[in-house]
């Protein structure tokens, strides 16, 4: 008898240049049953983007006519340019057919997504110091000075949320950092409440007997 295989909704945060990314990528690269979430935007596709597969790209109508049905897990707009939203359709499409679904978004996001979904799994990503953290932000060397300084500033605001997510997992060692999360999945599956059918079952056996 299988123990719970219904798709977990993975909240992951963590300040810009911790590493978040690229454990997510390799989740999803071990993991058959685990997709990155598909999000909306009203900005328009860049070269080489597909709309269904990078993000559904919507006009702005279409996408506050969205917002005004409920069907977004998360949204929120970017600088008063454009939004960005989690679709619930595609989430929960995506659980109900036994796949895990990441999503990869902000402090802010991540308590909106839990107010909406409490049985979400919230794991936080962070640096082994914040030290570390500026170093690595300086050696992407795909940033000013500045950006790097407003980035680090946002990370402290950020480490204000940590004790509100269920899991912290320190990326030191990037091959730990993922095995840490892996577990954490694992975990999570084997949750009691996540397998009431198997237990039932198990109840019900002695009439079988």
């Amino acid at each position: 008898m299988n123990q719970n295989r219904k798709g977990l909704l993975l909240v992951v945060s963590g300040p810009a240049g911790v590493g978040k990314g690229t454990i997510n990528n390799t989740l999803i690269e071990r993991n058959s049953d685990i997709r990155m979430s598909v999000s909306a935007t009203t900005r328009a596709p860049r070269p080489g983007e597909i709309d269904g597969v990078h993000y559904f790209f919507k006009t702005e109508a279409e996408f506050e006519k969205m917002i005004a049905e409920g069907a977004f897990l998360e949204y929120m707009r970017v600088f008063d340019l454009h939004y960005y939203g989690t679709p619930k359709s595609f989430v929960e499409q995506e659980l109900s057919e036994g796949r895990s679904v990441i999503l990869e978004i902000d402090v802010h996001g991540a308590m909106r997504v839990k107010a909406a979904y409490p049985d979400a799994v919230l794991i936080f990503i962070a640096p082994p110091s914040m030290s570390e953290l500026k170093s690595r932000l300086i050696h992407r060397g795909t940033e000013s000075s500045e950006v790097i300084e407003r980035r680090f500033e946002t990370a402290y605001q950020e480490l204000e949320f940590v004790k509100q997510y269920d899991y912290v997992v320190v990326n030191d060692i990037l091959d730990l950092a993922i095995a840490r999360t892996e577990q954490i999945i694992s975990a999570e599956r084997c949750r009691v409440y996540r397998n009431g059918e198997m237990i039932e079952k198990l109840q019900g056996g002695r009439n079988a007997l």
